[in-house]
């Protein structure tokens, strides 16, 4: 397998964080996981399983002398990527122009969405309750206002004024956006009585450089990690050498918008999925806690690479650089949840990996942002470190990364899966 050309795959596959769960459970699948449904009873048997919840999904594997004894190893990521959701009254139309009502999404860089070619992708639920996935294919674009009729010298853009897609010329017999979004499914649009979609650029990501050592694409934040714990899983288990703990991968949505949904870090989903494979294998309520207490997790989150022309906005003693190897994100006020033992953990994984390792601190001056480590963390109680493949442009409609570090990214969760 390419593993580049896998992950580039896998982000064309995945336009919204519903398309990237159903393709992590059907790959899975594909590889022996049994469908887990939350109504049936809790399956801990030895061997793979996978649930699907919206935008999320979870997987676990239990070796054969799983038990109460056991610990988990968790890697944790996220699904979902900034952009513009359609409002639930979504059409109008504007000086002749059709366009679609959308709310920004996440902190989305806005000037970065003018001017690609836009899909809608998500799902949409019908009358009978069934829920069918969706990607339009390019229907919208966000256009920019040429240059001669403003000369100011720095673009402003109103969220809610210059941010809404246009579809095409209005009038009659023009298609509306649900109109779009029906056919592609195949159904009557009066059939939809609900959806949850977002926009995604349909440029396909590509390998560039002068050295070909450069990835461009969307939604590599959080793509990146989701893809690279996918992998890694599948390797570890194929490795023959998981040990006694059970091994989990959480990829969560709505990481952007703080994690407090049902499918979200914030909420029950990784809980649950723990507290049922414990029971399931023989623990109490105490001894689930002890369970706990062997735990450990990797949250996987995209970190930020130096930027060259914008080296200040750095810490001066550190200065991640895209090829240089998966960072472990460090915070003082708890932003990232690393701790001097998850650090070193991390760290002999990545030795053991063979896998060059950097460090990230912000600049004083700069605040940084904050993933699902911390909230992991407080809630269950178990041992978290932050770490990720250096990014540029993150947040962009189409962010860059380095080639060498998805794959030392993959290698270095698998060995954390594997070295005890």
């Amino acid at each position: 397998m390419n593993q580049t050309r896998d992950f580039l795959d896998f982000i064309a596959a995945s336009p919204s964080s519903y398309h990237a769960a159903r393709v992590v459970a059907d790959r899975l699948v594909d590889a022996g996981f049994t469908p887990q449904q939350e109504t049936s009873p809790w399956d801990a048997a030895p061997g793979g399983h996978v649930m699907v919840r919206g935008g999320a999904v979870m997987a676990w594997w239990v070796p054969e002398d799983a038990s109460p004894d056991s610990g988990f190893r968790i890697l944790g990521s996220h699904t979902d990527s900034p952009g513009f959701t359609l409002k639930p009254v979504p059409e109008s139309s504007t000086c002749g122009w059709a366009q679609a009502g959308v709310e920004v999404y996440g902190g989305p860089i806005l000037a970065s969405w003018l001017d690609r070619e836009l899909t809608f992708a998500g799902r949409v639920v019908l009358g009978d309750g069934s829920v069918r996935l969706v990607n339009t294919g390019p229907i919208a674009r966000i256009p920019h206002l040429a240059v001669h009729l403003d000369r100011s010298k720095e673009l402003t853009l109103d969220r809610q004024l210059h941010m809404q897609p246009v579809l095409g010329l209005a009038g009659e017999g023009a298609s509306s956006v649900l109109d779009v979004v029906a056919s592609t499914v195949g159904v009557d649009k009066n059939d939809i009585d609900g959806f949850d979609l977002i926009t995604a650029d349909t440029q396909p990501g590509q390998v560039f450089g002068a050295d070909g050592e450069l990835i461009a694409a969307g939604r590599m934040d959080n793509l990146s990690s989701v893809h690279a714990s996918l992998l890694a899983l599948l390797r570890a288990i194929e490795s023959g050498d998981t040990g006694a703990d059970v091994l989990v991968l959480a990829a969560f949505d709505h990481e952007e918008v703080g994690s407090a949904s049902t499918t979200g870090a914030a909420g029950p989903i990784l809980a649950d999925v723990l507290t049922r494979t414990g029971l399931a294998l023989g623990a109490d309520e105490e001894g689930l806690r002890r369970m706990y207490a062997r735990s450990s997790c990797v949250s996987a989150d995209a970190a930020h690479s130096v930027h060259p022309n914008h080296a200040g906005k750095h810490d001066p003693g550190h200065h991640p650089l895209i090829n240089g190897g998966p960072v472990v994100k460090i915070n003082a006020n708890q932003r990232y949840a690393s701790n001097a033992e998850t650090v070193a953990q991390w760290q002999r994984a990545c030795r053991a990996a063979g896998v060059p390792s950097q460090s990230f601190v912000g600049n004083n001056s700069v605040p940084c942002g904050s993933t699902i480590g911390p909230i992991t963390a407080t809630r269950l109680g178990i041992a978290t470190v932050d770490v990720g493949v250096p990014l540029l442009s993150m947040h962009s409609a189409r962010e860059l990364a380095g080639v060498s570090d998805q794959l030392w990214f993959v290698d270095a969760l698998e060995a954390y899966l594997i070295n005890r």
